[in-house]
């Protein structure tokens, strides 16, 4: 198997150790890639501190047509791509496919948004002593962007990280996930297709014992992670002088109310809570459910939750795949079991071959289990009755994480309420917490993190807001 290179401000290298890719359903390789050494490491830095001029220079038309090409790329070579996610990932080929689809639209949005990102201009003569002024507001990069991306989506979130700091003019080192790089350095492939100076992006596979001396480094100002809190938190700890942007984990909630179309939304709960074999931060987690409707929605819930396919990720008709490995599913189906042994009971799944844990759904779970307090990030969802949309929106907030949160309901004064009292970053009416627009603001409160993606919402998070005022003007 050949071995694949990483990308050293923007040329392909390799360094002296090897690592291999293997995939969590059958085992077999599907990549070898080339680990940098601590002097490479120390290059990519240097590179992109000394183009971190020239890249915030680079005229606008330059970053957005990089950013197009890459989107057009994507396009191009799709199924290769959506390939490769399912073997590293075990993602389910129907899934893979909607990642790569996801990005080309995520490098889209940031091209156009780049040609939108222009500044702002304020007249101040509305007092008198500022007759005659006028300030020019821009925005300019913090500095190089430290993209430390997660493997549950090895594409559309390196995307997140890296289309906006190009689209602003900011130098990019990713450090991808070590389970999941061969997505990444694809990426960096079409990246160095374009006419972007050298040294304004790098994807260095390195292990995760070797990410802290990127974060404590001072020559990268911005720190973006996605992942669990515990390593997010820490690296916020670490550097707390940085501008450090969090992307966390959650336990998201779907509230099923009286008034709600029951079928759609436990076909809507059914699947959410298992695509992505549930490694989604936002995946159906927690099932509120009003109890007049209860029984209803369990008779529609639980037939939609066997109905779905679970198996070989590269079967087209799959839409249940492994976890990312074998540990993983250990620890979910460990949660499982120490739920039903405080007296939760199994309404469907509960069980493990392999990397691969069956749909689960639990019910009458205690407030202090596992799976209702932290992240599962498995295919399981517990079910709790509640007495009305008081109780409801209180159960909602309590947990310390609040990312999203999807409220069925057919009412407009509920939807507005759930906006006003629930505490998450996103609310989704009518659907589930899963339905994530790759355009719109995205990032949760609490323990779910801290900063915003979502293409325009992480450029801004990337510059920082500078002013020139201009004198004796005739205004």
């Amino acid at each position: 198997m050949d071995v694949r290179s990483f990308w050293l401000a923007g040329r392909p290298a390799m360094g002296d150790a090897e690592l291999t890719v293997t995939n969590s359903h059958d085992g077999r390789p599907v990549g070898t890639y080339s680990v940098p050494t601590d002097a490479q490491v120390e290059e990519a830095i240097a590179a992109a501190v000394a183009v971190q001029k020239e890249a915030a220079a680079l005229p606008i038309h330059v970053r957005a047509e990089a950013l197009a090409h890459v989107s057009r790329r994507l396009a191009e070579r799709a199924e290769e791509i959506a390939q490769l996610i399912s073997g590293e990932n075990g993602k389910p080929i129907l899934w893979a496919r909607g990642e790569v689809g996801r990005a080309v639209a995520t490098f889209r949005f940031a091209a156009e948004e780049t040609r939108r990102f222009s500044g702002d201009v304020q007249r101040l003569d509305t007092e008198p002593a500022a007759a005659g002024r006028l300030a020019y507001v821009s925005r300019v990069p913090r500095g190089p962007v430290l993209a430390i991306t997660p493997f549950n989506f090895p594409l559309n979130l390196v995307a997140h990280k890296v289309a906006p700091a190009l689209a602003v003019g900011a130098p990019v080192i990713v450090k991808p996930a070590p389970a999941t790089p061969l997505s990444s350095l694809l990426l960096g492939e079409l990246l160095a297709e374009t006419d972007l100076p050298a040294g304004m992006f790098s994807v260095l596979p390195v292990p995760n014992e070797g990410a802290a001396a990127l974060v404590q480094d001072p020559r990268l100002p911005v720190v973006s992670f996605t992942g669990s809190g515990p390593v997010g938190y820490s690296i916020m700890d670490q550097v707390p002088r940085k501008h450090v942007t969090l992307e966390l984990g959650g336990n998201a909630a779907a509230v099923v109310l009286a008034d709600a179309d029951l079928d759609w939304a436990a076909s809507r709960v059914a699947l959410f809570s298992n695509y992505q074999a549930g490694q989604s931060c936002i995946a159906v987690q927690r099932v509120i459910v009003e109890e007049s409707v209860l029984p209803e929605f369990l008779d529609k819930l639980l037939p939609a939750v066997s109905a779905l396919v679970t198996g070989d990720p590269q079967d087209e008709k799959t839409q249940v795949g492994p976890l990312v490995s074998v540990a993983a599913a250990e620890r979910v189906e460990q949660w499982v079991k120490e739920a039903v042994a405080s007296g939760a009971r199994v309404l469907a799944g509960g069980t493990r071959d392999g990397a691969t844990v069956a749909p689960t759904v639990l019910t009458d779970v205690p407030a202090d289990a596992k799976v209702a307090r932290e992240e599962v990030f498995g295919p399981v969802m517990i079910v709790q009755p509640v007495g009305s949309v008081d109780e409801a929106f209180a159960a909602v907030n309590d947990s310390a994480y609040g990312l999203q949160a999807g409220v069925f309901t057919r009412s407009l004064d509920v939807a507005f309420r759930a906006n006003r009292e629930l505490e998450v970053g996103g609310v989704i009416i009518g659907d589930v917490p899963s339905y994530r627009a790759d355009q719109m603001p995205y990032g949760g409160v609490k323990d779910s993190g801290v900063g915003r993606e979502g293409l325009r919402s992480a450029m801004e998070d990337f510059t920082y807001e500078k002013v020139m005022v201009l004198t004796g003007l005739s205004l």
